[in-house]
């Protein structure tokens, strides 16, 4: 048994150094890098899944942390660098079809704050307000040093959305207690 044990453990950190190794990862064909660099900082791969509507499968997502966790509050309360990417994976999204999505979490996410946040929730929106096309990237990422949320498409900065309550409430979508989906959620904490 004592042999079997070390045996298994053995097999298991191969495995692990192996996968760990890995400059990135296939989710659903499309291929998500481990690491990504903003503002000069590497974050790493906390977790990755897809988001699928009516049985058709219409992005993949990453949350990248400068520090993994597994605590879905303890991300949103964080005011460290992280980002979230998606890629698009079907030609049914659009960016009414997106945008209309955006709104709906973040109506979940900030339940009575959305008064608040809906300027800039408007702002944020018009950054995504371009054609959308199977495989386009976006990148969402937050800088604590002046607090803003910086929108990416495809590698170039659409714009930058202040504050860490907005921040809060963006990844919240994802992640708070009404996530837009259970198991993504659960895909990004790499449970």
């Amino acid at each position: 048994m004592k042999k079997s044990l070390l045996l298994l453990t053995f097999l298991f950190s191969i495995q692990f150094s192996t996968v760990s190794a890995q400059t990135q990862l296939d989710v659903n064909g499309v291929t998500v890098p481990r690491k990504i660099e903003f503002q000069g900082k590497s974050l790493q791969l906390n977790g990755a899944g897809g988001r699928s509507k009516m049985w058709l499968e219409v992005y993949v997502q990453a949350l990248y942390l400068s520090q993994l966790s597994q605590d879905p509050q303890f991300i949103i309360d964080s005011d460290t660098e992280m980002a979230i990417r998606i890629e698009i994976t079907s030609s049914m999204v659009s960016s009414s079809k997106l945008t209309k999505a955006m709104n709906a979490g973040f109506e979940k996410s900030t339940g009575s704050n959305l008064a608040e946040l809906r300027p800039r929730i408007e702002e944020f929106k018009t950054f995504l307000s371009d054609m959308i096309t199977e495989k386009d990237v976006f990148v969402l990422a937050y800088n604590p040093l002046d607090q803003t949320v910086n929108v990416y498409k495809n590698e170039v900065l659409k714009g930058k959305i202040p504050g860490f309550d907005f921040k809060k409430a963006l990844f919240g979508i994802w992640l708070s207690d009404k996530p837009v989906d259970e198991t993504l959620k659960k895909h990004l904490l790499g449970i």
